[in-house]
């Protein structure tokens, strides 16, 4: 069988690859959006991950965004619905595209309201998928992942890692907060399933590990993998949000944008896609993030 992956050069898609190529012939491509572009596919099943990310420095507008999730998304599965041998999409969308922040849990039940460029593309494909009824010996999967982490990853944790392990004393103590992760091996696994079990049929599906963490256990966490003790400071909270308030005008190493993603709340059920798939997640939020902080201290 073979299996169509689309931003194969990345994290996500160079891990997906060693995880899937010794049972398919794997088939990675690198598409760009073009206007009237038609794409051709073949491959039974297509994997599509690429497409633009958080641009955390604000410097791309609207359309690169559409452009890359959206319209591209468009015509890879116009080609996926007029090949006679793909039988399964899958498009790798983000829990962005319905919510910003989160009050209580993420589900799937919930109404998409995304307000940034970039989940409010991803939301653009994920209508457009839906507007197309696919024939009856098609399936496509509309995959919602939280934060992806995994050995090498570089990101926000990788971020958080570097400060901890200086030893700088963490000063957002006071703040309790929960946030779902998502490890690669959990991530791998769900794919392969969803490709195995043709009897999973179409859907929207949210994927997190099964527990979510506070800010502090991350710290903590990272601690000791680094073998000592985490240096946590609880100053009050309104000290913090006034330091903030100040760092939105000056220079100063936390700002309000800042001090919430630090400390907001983004948990994200994961029941639906388990109740399909009928097993458990092969590892548990700490097991990966565990492997993940201690290949960052790897050379």
């Amino acid at each position: 069988m073979k299996i169509l992956i689309t931003g194969a050069s990345g994290f996500v898609g160079l891990n997906l690859i060693k995880s899937l190529n010794e049972n398919y012939t794997i088939v990675p491509k690198s598409y760009r959006y073009k206007e009237k572009q038609k794409i051709k596919v073949s491959e039974e099943i297509i994997v599509h991950l690429s497409g633009k990310a958080h641009d955390l420095k604000k410097n791309s507008n609207s359309k690169d965004y559409l452009d890359s999730n959206f319209e591209l998304t468009k015509q890879i599965y116009d080609g996926f619905l007029a090949s006679k041998t793909s039988e399964t999409f899958i498009f790798i969308s983000s829990v962005k595209a319905v919510a910003d922040s989160v009050l209580g849990v993420l589900k799937e039940e919930v109404v998409p309201n995304p307000k940034t460029n970039y989940g409010i593309s991803k939301l653009a494909a994920e209508n457009y998928i839906l507007s197309k009824k696919p024939p009856k010996n098609k399936r496509f999967f509309i995959l919602r992942p939280c934060m992806i982490h995994g050995p090498k990853n570089k990101g926000n944790l990788n971020l958080m890692y570097t400060i901890v392990k200086k030893k700088v004393p963490w000063p957002l103590g006071s703040f309790e907060n929960k946030r779902s992760f998502l490890s690669i091996d959990n991530f791998n696994f769900v794919i392969k399933e969803i490709i195995k079990n043709k009897s999973i049929t179409s859907g929207i599906f949210n994927l997190a590990d099964d527990a979510s963490l506070s800010t502090n256990s991350l710290v903590t966490l990272i601690s000791s993998t680094l073998n000592f003790k985490a240096r946590i400071w609880h100053i009050p909270k309104s000290v913090i949000n006034f330091i903030a308030i100040v760092g939105d005008f000056i220079k100063l190493p936390i700002n309000s944008e800042g001090l919430q993603k630090l400390t907001e709340n983004y948990e994200v059920s994961n029941k639906k896609i388990k109740s399909v798939l009928k097993k458990e997640l092969p590892i548990s939020t700490k097991q990966g993030l565990i492997k993940t902080f201690n290949s960052f201290n790897e050379k």
